[in-house]
């Protein structure tokens, strides 16, 4: 048993959170249908609007959690603009969430450059193609971009776009939550006041 009285499996008597989070999303791996690594982004604006939607998740270490997109995207823009976002991961069937929210920093060129290139080709001439986040005229105009982008890369490398590229979230906060009956749910958040810092790790009400 850990300190709190709950199992291993359910949460790490360790002081930081990355391993426990690890172990999810190992666990959610073998039990989601779709998608385990899917997460909400939440943002804001600059009048203070949030907005949130799903990405993918595409690597995470004690440095924070890093996904990829197209920077003149709304949620591109407004990453930018703040320089701060939340995630929240929901497993359902493991009845498990986790939270998070931190400062933002963008990912190095050469790691930008790596997950670009193992991308599929489709994918990659997609993020030339696509100006995410503005209006489209016509689903025929979008097809016409691909066909334009396919063609001019036809052979060789295809280059990673300027305007596209990696977020990190260096999280503040972690927390994990695991359904229980009655709504008597377990919630531990880990919590710091820095992104190097040390983690505090406190039980929370459900």
């Amino acid at each position: 048993m850990s300190e709190s009285g709950l199992t291993t499996g359910d949460f790490t008597a360790e002081n930081e959170p990355f391993a426990l989070f690890g172990s999810w999303l190992k666990d959610a791996e073998s039990s989601e249908p779709n998608d385990p690594n899917a997460v909400a982004v939440a943002t804001v604006d600059e009048n203070g609007m949030p907005n949130v939607r799903m990405v993918l998740l595409k690597g995470y270490d004690e440095n924070g959690f890093v996904f990829y997109t197209n920077f003149e995207s709304q949620k591109g823009r407004e990453i930018l603009g703040q320089k701060k976002a939340a995630m929240c991961f929901h497993w359902k069937s493991l009845r498990r969430q986790v939270r998070l929210r931190g400062e933002v920093e963008v990912v190095g060129d050469t790691e930008a450059d790596a997950y670009y290139a193992s991308r599929p080709r489709g994918s990659r001439i997609g993020a030339w193609a696509s100006k995410q986040s503005r209006p489209l005229e016509t689903r025929f105009a979008l097809e016409k971009s691909v066909a334009e982008y396919t063609a001019r890369y036809a052979i060789g490398d295809i280059p990673r776009p300027p305007y596209w590229s990696g977020f990190r979230i260096k999280p503040l906060s972690i927390e994990f939550w695991h359904d229980r009956p009655f709504r008597l749910h377990d919630r531990i958040e880990f919590r710091r006041a820095v992104a190097d810092g040390p983690w505090e790790k406190v039980r929370m009400y459900p």
